[in-house]
């Protein structure tokens, strides 16, 4: 063995949201959060009062930034939680009709679970779409459609491979620079006597395989909230299936291994020599050298994604979050202040970066010496966004998501676990993953096209 739609009711449509959110990993309560008190002080409490929920890392000192140089706005911000957490407890709230925060920070590729459920304002009438140029274009699609914005851009995750060149060095083998060398260099690695995997692959990945997939020219869903009642469908492509097709193979073939991402073996793992890469988005420097148990020996470098077509390179994106106003924000203008001025300094972008591992989606930050130039101790001093991640942001093209992101993505791990421990192919995963999406979404009344 191998190791809701608004077609009937808002109601209908809330019931879409809480059940796809509620089909995430584990979450915490989705009861409602006390938004009349503050974690941060409020010291000018004339001003218009803004709530915020939000889980960056050093939010406080963004948050107290803010307000320092805003006398007519300030920010109250509420830790509610990160990912099901937050996203349990806000469509509690709308299909309460109160209860949420005026601005909320959600992962982009959840924003059309909420634009179909009205939960979001448009920004634009309040000058958000005059800061598209502020942004790299792949990111502003991300968060937008036609002429309407539904969330101003962040943090980003374009990926690289972050990689052991002393294992490498150690072996005698050269660092891949596109898949098929990759796998070459798997079993290269092997031949000589390396005992560990040349990485991993999680098959809980849900955002991670969806960049794997997306790099070989996987468009799953085609989608317009200007018609939210249809949605295109197609997840079991040639490209899919080529691409779960060669990790099947390497991990039939023991050279890359199936553990779930984000337990604390997995963590061990990534630092102690069992994995001699890491595929990672932009944070996954700032992950590993926070993370213990680390060989005291080794030698980090980070090079681009390696490519299924080097004449053709396609670059991708592995999470990130924008700020977005809520339908229940008490003055929405205000409310989009804080979303669209919240980040737009550098002193509040040296905060993201240095205490918080964020990489900005905001150009003047991309393109500031400060950050491109920036060493990195942990990779011997190597300028990691001037060597991989500056260009894999410019080049992302943008992704369209489903409205049912975290239904698909728990669908998606549910089959692909089953490839690995199971006795389902690649071909079934995704044949699995096709079917159950198409009936859940006919399910909720969508028109599959």
């Amino acid at each position: 063995m191998r190791r809701g739609l608004r077609r009937a009711t808002a109601a209908t449509a809330a019931g879409l949201a809480g059940l796809s959110l509620a089909a995430c990993a584990p979450g915490g309560d989705a009861g409602s959060v006390d938004n009349t008190s503050c974690t941060n002080e409020i010291t000018k409490p004339d001003a218009t009062r803004v709530t915020l929920w939000a889980w960056y890392p050093a939010v406080e000192q963004i948050v107290d930034t803010f307000n320092a140089q805003h006398d007519d706005v300030q920010i109250c911000w509420t830790n509610a939680g990160q990912g099901a957490d937050e996203y349990g407890k806000f469509s509690t709230a709308l299909e309460a009709g109160t209860g949420a925060p005026d601005v909320i920070q959600l992962e982009s590729e959840i924003l059309p679970t909420y634009t179909i459920l009205d939960g979001l304002a448009d920004l634009a009438p309040y000058g958000a779409a005059e800061l598209e140029d502020q942004f790299p274009a792949g990111a502003w699609s991300d968060v937008s459609s036609g002429d309407s914005v539904f969330a101003v851009p962040v943090d980003g995750g374009p990926v690289g491979m972050l990689y052991r060149a002393d294992i490498f060095e150690t072996y005698g083998v050269e660092p891949p620079t596109t898949w098929d060398e990759f796998a070459q260099a798997a079993q290269d690695l092997r031949d000589a006597g390396y005992d560990g995997y040349i990485t991993n692959y999680a098959t809980n990945g849900g955002a991670f395989n969806y960049a794997l997939f997306a790099q070989a020219g996987w468009a799953p869903f085609a989608y317009d909230p200007a018609q939210r009642d249809q949605i295109g469908i197609d997840v079991d492509t040639p490209e899919a299936r080529h691409v779960l097709s060669y990790w099947e193979d390497l991990i039939d073939r023991g050279l890359v291994s199936s553990d779930d991402a984000f337990t604390s073996d997995y963590n061990t793992s990534l630092v102690d020599g069992t994995y001699a890469v890491y595929i990672a988005a932009a944070w996954g420097p700032g992950y590993l050298e926070g993370l213990s148990d680390a060989d005291s020996g080794a030698e980090w470098k980070a090079a681009p994604l390696p490519q299924w077509d080097p004449e053709h390179p396609v670059q991708v994106n592995q999470g990130g979050s924008a700020l977005a106003v809520t339908s229940q924000a008490t003055d929405p203008e205000a409310a989009a202040t804080v979303a669209m001025e919240l980040f737009d300094d550098e002193e509040t972008w040296k905060i993201g970066v240095e205490d918080a591992g964020l990489f900005p989606l905001w150009n003047l930050a991309l393109d500031a010496p400060w950050f491109t130039d920036r060493r990195y101790p942990f990779f011997g001093g190597q300028q990691v966004n001037r060597d991989v991640f500056l260009d894999a942001a410019a080049q992302y093209p943008g992704f369209t998501f489903s409205p049912f992101q975290v239904y698909a993505y728990d669908r998606q791990t549910m089959a692909l676990y089953d490839m690995v421990e199971g006795d389902s192919t690649a071909a079934e995963a995704l044949a699995t993953i096709q079917d159950s999406l198409v009936r859940y979404a006919e399910q909720q009344g969508f028109t599959v096209r």
